[in-house]
């Protein structure tokens, strides 16, 4: 494996790194490239671990020591080294996580094989801020959620912040973006998962209701942060559910009410 250095923030080599933290440009760019940034040591390893390739590596040479275990595995791959004034000029933002790396974005994975083995399922809809889509996947991770369904306008589960923010677990729990959406929803009832939406709606069943029911397949359907969910996806579940409240709130952050949601419906051991 050999270094490269870098000597000016202009450096071609180094195109997947620029204008990190522009949101609408890299929401665009990173899935038409088939590429991802993994963030900080301890992303990076689990990217690798769950069989995720690099496409290079991109560092401050006081971080090398803490990663040569991994440059020695890809000696193929390049690792690209340059002081902090010019790492941080090519992202946008001071690296001070260990290091980021480019890596390749994984196959879509197919939607039938993926429920056909799932008892949790969530879905989210329209879902655009990237610290929320982080949040939810550990959850899931850590609450028996077997898969992530996310509508054709949600945002991107490898993005560089949600990826940060799940810890690592949009590498751990499967998931597929839809095509068509509420379409897909029958897909959901033909693999005979009940389908539930958390939504403040007058026929709504409240979550303890929903959990007692220890329904065999299920999928907990989670709206935008704003408008919550569209009429035509309401319409086209098979029920709607409300979280309990107290003290005047009406509703949870769609984060901390899917991690409510999970942990009340999870399944029964078999």
């Amino acid at each position: 494996m050999t270094l490269q250095y870098l000597r000016t923030a202009a450096d071609p080599r180094v195109a997947d790194y620029t204008n990190l933290t522009d949101t609408a440009l890299r929401r665009r760019r990173e899935p038409a490239e088939g590429m991802y940034i993994a963030e900080s040591s301890k992303v990076l390893r689990r990217a690798l671990d769950a069989g995720h390739r690099p496409r290079s590596f991109f560092l401050a040479e006081k971080w090398i020591p803490d990663l040569q275990d991994l440059l020695d595995r890809y000696p193929e791959v390049p690792a690209y080294v340059g002081t902090a004034e010019i790492l941080e000029e090519i992202t946008g933002f001071h690296l001070h996580r260990g290091a980021l790396a480019a890596m390749e974005r994984p196959a879509p994975r197919e939607l039938g094989p993926l429920l056909a083995s799932a008892r949790r399922v969530a879905v989210l809809e329209d879902i655009v801020d990237h610290t929320n889509i982080g949040a939810i996947f550990r959850s899931a991770a850590a609450l028996q959620v077997d898969a992530v369904l996310v509508s054709p306008r949600c945002a991107d589960p490898l993005y560089r912040r949600a990826i940060r923010v799940s810890m690592g677990a949009v590498f751990q729990v499967p998931w597929v973006r839809l095509e068509d959406w509420p379409g897909q929803l029958a897909a959901l009832r033909d693999a005979g998962f009940v389908t539930a939406a958390l939504a403040l709606a007058e026929d709504s069943v409240s979550l303890d209701e929903l959990g007692a029911r220890r329904d065999e397949r299920l999928a907990l359907v989670l709206g935008t942060e704003g408008d919550g969910l569209a009429a035509g996806t309401l319409s086209a579940v098979d029920l709607t559910v409300r979280i309990p409240m107290s003290a005047g709130v009406d509703s949870l952050n769609v984060a901390a009410a899917s991690a409510v949601a999970f942990w009340e419906c999870r399944p029964q051991p078999k």
